[in-house]
């Protein structure tokens, strides 16, 4: 069965965007995620918004390949952040035609950062973005239900949570609450498996860990599109970045095929 994949960046870091693009495509993917902005400071990040002559080679390398630019990361929704700022980053994922912004929550002050996600999906809208809220154990915002209240509390028709399933299994997240989300606000999920809740938070190749991915998957929507975020440094040491693309979608692949005829396809 085919899949319509999206391969994150977090899979494949090492790789600047053209790059990334063309492995996409050889690998079998339909669509990338592009890191434009680190989720912390110093991280790998390639900020296409500053750099011209990346930005149209990365339109190259899509228009050549047919890969779409699904989404872009990342906005940390710091204290002191001005959302104005953002508008460069915003503008270079219109210009490559991405559907979506990533933020992440970085500020203990609930409304200031529910005003904030507000401002930023205000701002991302007239491009034709969507807002998604991530969350994580230890994070402003640590749990599925939280990043909702969110989400909600800000009001922005084209704002949404980002559903990462390590972080659902991690953070005690319920299939319960999975299933009562609203279908407009989950636009897609980053799937990666893991070791249970306490074992550690290391991401591995769908269907290659410990968690209820078939639970968590067929409670979305019917349709949701599926990105992986899988980063298997050991492998892309050994064997580069390719091989790790290739891996993680046939393991992705084999798993969504056995979930075939559920509510959830790829």
């Amino acid at each position: 069965m085919t899949h319509d994949l999206i391969l994150a960046h977090l899979t494949t870091l090492s790789l600047a965007p053209p790059d990334m693009i063309r492995v996409a495509s050889r690998t079998g993917y339909r669509g990338v995620g592009l890191r434009l902005a680190s989720v912390t400071e110093g991280g790998t990040a390639y900020p296409l918004m500053d750099d011209p002559a990346m930005l149209q080679a990365t339109r190259r390398a899509a228009a050549e390949t047919g890969i779409a630019v699904h989404d872009i990361e990342c906005v940390c929704l710091t204290p002191d952040l001005d959302v104005a700022d953002v508008e460069p980053l915003l503008a270079a994922g219109a210009e490559l035609g991405a559907r979506y912004v990533i933020a992440m929550p970085c500020d203990r002050d609930r409304g200031r950062m529910a005003d904030r996600f507000a401002a930023l999906c205000a701002l991302a809208r007239p491009r034709g973005l969507g807002v998604v809220l991530g969350f994580a154990p230890g994070a402003a915002v640590s749990t599925l239900e939280a990043a909702l209240d969110l989400v909600v509390m800000a009001g922005a028709p084209n704002g949404g949570v980002l559903v990462d399933t390590l972080h659902v299994a991690h953070s005690g997240g319920t299939l319960a609450a999975l299933s009562a989300l609203p279908r407009r606000l989950v636009p897609f999920v980053h799937l990666s498996d893991g070791l249970q809740a306490g074992n550690g938070s290391e991401r591995l190749p769908p269907g290659e860990g410990a968690l209820d991915l078939a639970g968590i998957l067929t409670r979305l929507p019917p349709g949701t599109p599926v990105a992986i975020a899988v980063p298997m440094e050991r492998m892309t040491r050994e064997q580069g970045p390719e091989a790790v693309a290739l891996h993680v979608r046939r393991a992705t692949t084999h798993l969504l095929d056995q979930l075939a005829g559920s509510t959830v396809h790829a």
